[in-house]
């Protein structure tokens, strides 16, 4: 199952140009069974990302634009009169599908982000006193624009820690701009991605990332580095223990798709800063000392001691 990884990798990579690192990295976070926020600028090519994802894996994939007349019942659906049944019954929402696109989850109001995020976490959906489950994956790629930007509601961090990773696409260099211009010229990219994997392949291959070994010094390594955005004189509020646990799954599911049947250091380091860059709060000397959230991280993975990786291969 290890090669369907590196082939959905490819083929993201058909229409995300230049920009490998990132396809790796949501893809790492959905077979960890995260979710993934990109926050960028509009055009830099995050709804093509989710909709390549979704044509790749074969998902079953919902798109909804927030603004803010959007609501709840949007998300998780409602119950309604028919006639012809006799009965009340439930419409669903956005959220029954496999793959959802939240596009620009910060346009739209504090109660219909709370529903979506709500409904992440748990895996079903509450409507009426009745409970209905979300298939089966479910993953969420939330979309949403720099805080400056008008018309925009920051998500509270309570919501925030919610996903496994948040990311930036970001501009494309020189020759990729020109690749991009080239092919676009001719034909749409999507249209040259293929399915190379089912819905119970992906959950069959995050089944075997929850197997994959991490030695107790791998957990102490995790847990020195979360405990240290705690103890940070520059952060206010540090990793919590949901980020811990985000930071030690994600990085097997980064072993696994590296060809391993173990966690090494590097594989926590590689995702130490998409994991934790928004769960922590700066204080306002911060700034003063012109140290922003990643420089930050980037000084707590410097400073603490990496296991060799004889310790990090026992138990």
């Amino acid at each position: 199952m290890r090669n369907k990884a590196n082939q959905v990798i490819d083929e993201i990579k058909k229409v995300i140009i230049g920009k490998d690192a990132i396809a790796k990295k949501v893809f790492t976070a959905i077979l960890a069974e995260g979710h993934v926020l990109l926050e960028d600028i509009p055009g830099v090519g995050k709804t093509t990302l989710a909709l390549a994802f979704s044509k790749v894996m074969g998902l079953n994939f919902n798109r909804i634009q927030f603004t803010p007349d959007v609501v709840a019942s949007d998300i998780v659906g409602f119950t309604m009169f028919s006639k012809h049944e006799g009965e009340f019954v439930f419409k669903e929402g956005a959220v029954m599908c496999n793959l959802l696109l939240a596009d620009e989850i910060n346009r739209t109001t504090s109660r219909t982000q709370a529903a979506l995020l709500e409904a992440m976490e748990e895996k079903n959906v509450t409507v009426d006193g009745n409970t209905y489950p979300l298939p089966k994956p479910f993953h969420v790629i939330a979309t949403q624009n720099p805080l400056g930007s008008y018309g925009t509601q920051a998500l509270p961090q309570s919501q925030l820690d919610r996903f496994m990773i948040k990311t930036s696409i970001g501009y494309p260099d020189f020759d990729s701009q020109v690749e991009i211009l080239k092919e676009r010229q001719m034909e749409q990219p999507l249209d040259k991605v293929s399915v190379v994997m089912t819905n119970d392949e992906l959950i069959t291959m995050q089944e075997e990332v929850h197997q994959l070994h991490i030695s107790m010094q791998i957990l102490k390594y995790i847990t020195s580095l979360t405990e240290a955005t705690r103890n940070h004189s520059l952060i206010l509020q540090g990793v919590s223990p949901r980020g811990a646990l985000a930071l030690s799954r994600i990085a097997k599911a980064n072993a696994y798709i590296s060809g391993r049947d173990y966690v090494i250091p590097e594989d926590v380091i590689d995702m130490f800063i998409d994991t934790c860059n928004h769960r922590i709060i700066l204080e306002q000397k911060a700034q003063m000392s012109g140290k922003n959230s990643e420089s930050i991280l980037l000084e707590i993975l410097k400073n603490e001691k990496t296991p060799d990786l004889q310790h990090s291969l026992n138990i």
